[in-house]
């Protein structure tokens, strides 16, 4: 009993100091980053999460299986969403879904710094990159 206990207790403990906490204050592009400084920050099964910087563009593409949430936290930009355009700026919180042609281009000073989250889990793969029109 007491091995069994012993192992619950070592998995919960695991398990607690797996979650971790990121200050995004301290999360900088490196100098030598040319356009886009991509950082993971938390993934499961079901959603992953990245911090970005952008100092030029994204350019046009979607995610045929994923949706994904956009949080600025810093800079400004002009966003193509589908048929639409817009001004984006600090504490703007965007939703994009599946399926759909979505761009960005810094215009600001400062880069663009954003929170992307995406779901279902997001390795990469699902991002097809389309021709500007």
């Amino acid at each position: 009993m007491r091995f069994w206990l012993l192992i619950f207790l070592i998995a919960l403990i695991h398990s607690v100091s797996s979650q971790t906490v990121v200050n995004l204050d301290t999360l900088k592009a490196p100098a030598k980053t040319d356009n886009i400084y991509n950082k993971a920050l938390f993934n499961d099964s079901l959603a992953s999460s990245f911090c970005i910087v952008i100092k030029n563009e994204v350019k046009p593409h979607k995610h045929q299986y994923h949706s994904e949430h956009v949080y600025v936290i810093e800079g400004e930009g002009q966003m193509k969403l589908g048929d639409l355009e817009f001004k984006i700026k600090k504490n703007d919180f965007i939703f994009i879904p599946k399926n759909t042609v979505h761009s960005v281009k810094t215009t600001s000073k400062q880069p663009l710094k954003v929170i992307s989250i995406q779901a279902p889990f997001f390795d990469g793969k699902d991002r097809i990159i389309l021709e500007e029109k």
